[in-house]
């Protein structure tokens, strides 16, 4: 005897339009999946740029002398800095902003590292602000490298006088460009270990790391850095999770620090108050070996 072939042969005839309505949803379901991840795999640089071309304001406006830079990328995109000196300066600050906005938006972080003695060389990637080009990883890595650059071959600011600091997804910025050169110190903020494990956490049904373009894996990094390191975190960050920055922390070799502060993403950090603004003024202090001897004024 031959077994029936169709396998709805024992199901009642009354439920067999369900049951292909149930596969006629799944068929869709599973499309729907499939096309999800198509477009997060293809467009995902919408998902994490996210740049404003107008300066609504500039240094100026908070009482800060700067001038605009212009840095030439080694594949030739034009990018738009901004230096604001500071008297009497204890050494310079490389500071890489974080995915959205524009430098404009990054007003308070300038005038307090020049509170604390600093010049600031800020920059805007490629896409952001008046910079030209697009973003994308490999992109920030050239804008920063042209940052470097300037600093320390035109500007004839030393390297032992320079610290990388960078915010958020500024952070893996500072951290890859501290894999190449040798800063006095690296300060990470609000940053993370890799941007598949923040994507991971915010979208858990999707496969985010095959899908991931852009990996930014500051974790496999920063155990090849050397120098003095301070990872800042607020402990109510919605974005990218308290336990996110200190995995960041103890995955980097020593000598390193982590401070925690209140406040959320774009509310904590080294801006939550003055207290933390010292704590910061402090390391900086101590990786720079301020002995009262001025930083070129670029």
């Amino acid at each position: 005897m031959t077994l029936p072939d169709d396998s709805t042969s024992d199901i009642p005839r009354k439920h067999r339009p369900l049951l292909r309505r149930l596969r006629r949803l799944g068929f869709i379901a599973a499309l729907t999946y499939v096309a999800v991840c198509l477009a997060v795999y293809v467009f995902q640089g919408r998902m994490i740029y996210f740049p404003t071309a107008a300066y609504e304001r500039t240094p100026a406006d908070v009482g800060l002398d700067y001038d605009t830079v212009i840095l030439t990328a080694d594949d030739g995109v034009r990018i738009t800095a901004w230096y604001v000196p500071a008297d009497g300066a204890m050494g310079t600050v490389l500071f890489c902003h974080g995915n959205a906005g524009n430098l404009s938006d990054r007003l308070t972080t300038l005038r307090l590292l020049n509170l604390l003695g600093c010049n600031v060389l800020a920059l805007d990637y490629r896409g952001y602000g008046t910079s030209e080009g697009k973003p994308d990883e490999q992109g920030t890595y050239l804008d920063a490298e042209a940052a470097w650059r300037y600093l320390v071959q035109e500007a004839g600011h030393s390297p032992e006088r320079v610290v990388l600091l960078g915010r958020s997804l500024g952070g893996a910025v500072a951290v890859e460009l501290a894999t190449r050169h040798q800063p006095a110190a690296l300060v990470v903020e609000s940053s993370f270990t890799s941007l598949a494990d923040v994507g991971q956490i915010h979208y858990p049904l999707l496969p985010v790391r095959p899908l991931c373009r852009f990996r930014y894996d500051s974790a496999r990094k920063v155990p090849d850095i050397a120098c003095p390191k301070l990872f800042i975190h607020s402990t109510d960050d919605e974005l990218i999770p308290l336990e996110v920055g200190r995995r960041l922390y103890e995955a980097a070799a020593e000598p390193k620090q982590f401070l925690e502060t209140p406040g959320g993403h774009n509310t904590g950090g080294f801006t939550y108050s003055p207290e933390y603004t010292r704590m910061l003024g402090a390391f900086l202090g101590e990786a720079l070996g301020h002995d009262g001897q001025p930083e070129p004024d670029g």
